[in-house]
């Protein structure tokens, strides 16, 4: 029986992973967050959120400030709020991507996740707490063209009727090889990336600079786009909570996020 090496970085997930079911950091979290930097242990928080919903996060997220966001397309040094990368999608590409998901699964209405902010199509509704005035409003077709949505990281898109996992299912099949198309939400919405744009290989990058092997890596998560990046990492948890997908393709499991998932793994490592 062969021992996992002692960790060197510590990549998690964020909604419904390690943040509590309000979107808050526990005490507890927060101190085995802190007692890995501490450790010498570098925590990474690899989420699809947008740049735009991490400020409040930059307490807990270590000496490096930076993150991995909108599921590898925009890596954000946090505390700054400073985009010091992204991958975005070909604008001929999204729009290709718009007008096939229009056609085969009418209804769908898009959102755009770009360096300079949100905008969003008038059938897409936005977020309980978020303004429905402060971004651009308009057909998809004209805010790619426009260059309103320049840098686009994250293509969004949501659907009135299908279930989350038939909308995502459908759509990948669709959409097909020109982009990555992937979901992390309870509601039917799928989130969109360039080619190759994943999790996982976003941190692969930012692990190859810091001379970290994936071995070295324990991963969290709890959606269908945590699956490559818990797949890459040398080990992976999927919490309790997680979509049954994940729990079935990750050997490890730890208890929800309500329970301090990953702060429980966290302080068996430190």
């Amino acid at each position: 029986m062969t021992t996992s090496p002692r960790p060197r970085l510590i990549a998690t997930d964020l909604d419904g992973t390690l943040l509590c079911p309000g979107g808050t950091v526990s005490a507890r979290t927060a101190a085995a967050l802190a007692a890995a930097e501490a450790g010498g242990v570098q925590v990474v928080f690899v989420t699809g959120r947008p740049p735009r919903w991490m400020r409040h996060l930059g307490p807990h997220i270590g000496g490096h400030g930076v993150a991995i966001c909108s599921n590898g397309g925009a890596v954000v040094d946090v505390r700054r709020g400073e985009l010091l990368e992204s991958c975005p999608l070909d604008v001929a590409d999204a729009l290709t991507v718009v007008d096939r998901l229009r056609a085969e699964l009418p209804g769908t209405a898009f959102a755009f996740e770009f360096p300079g902010g949100f905008a969003r199509e008038a059938g897409y509704t936005v977020f309980h707490g978020e303004s429905e005035t402060d971004h651009p409003v308009g057909p998809a077709a004209e805010l790619l063209a426009s260059g309103a949505v320049d840098g686009l990281f994250k293509l969004l898109g949501k659907h009135p009727d299908l279930s989350p996992d038939e909308f995502l299912d459908r759509a990948r099949a669709v959409v097909g090889p020109l982009a990555e198309v992937t979901r992390s939400s309870p509601i039917p919405l799928i989130e969109i990336s360039a080619p190759g744009v994943t999790k996982a290989t976003s941190l692969a990058r930012w692990c190859l600079r810091h001379g970290i092997d994936a071995a070295e890596v324990v991963a969290f998560g709890d959606m269908p786009n945590d699956l490559e990046m818990l797949a890459w990492a040398g080990q992976s948890y999927a919490v309790a909570n997680a979509h049954p997908l994940v729990l079935a393709s990750v050997a490890r499991h730890t208890v929800s996020n309500e329970h301090d998932g990953v702060a429980a793994v966290i302080e068996t490592l430190i």
